[in-house]
């Protein structure tokens, strides 16, 4: 974990906890923070736990600007904030 990664992770609560109760669902929020919890703490993308959180976090801000309740720009900050909470691109990739 770096500064970097721990200010993402501070992003992401903040966001959830501003716009929670008036744009997100209660599962919703649970599914954006376990993404967060899981990124923080991983060390590779690679992770089954860490990939999967962050596919189905994306998935969600696809859905939710899909169905207007948020705006496109409000998603991809949180898409952005959400990976950077992680290690970044897998080792594999690094080493290439």
């Amino acid at each position: 974990m770096n500064p970097e990664r721990t200010h993402a992770y501070r992003r992401v609560i903040r966001t959830v906890d501003e716009l929670g109760p008036s744009k997100l669902l209660g599962g919703e929020q649970d599914r954006i923070r376990l993404a967060a919890d899981n990124l923080i703490f991983s060390s590779d993308l690679l992770e089954d736990p860490a990939r999967e959180a962050l596919e189905d976090a994306e998935s969600l801000c696809r859905a939710l600007v899909e169905s207007g309740r948020w705006e496109q720009v409000t998603a991809n900050r949180l898409a952005n904030d959400l990976y950077e909470c992680g290690p970044g691109r897998p080792a594999e990739l690094r080493a290439a």
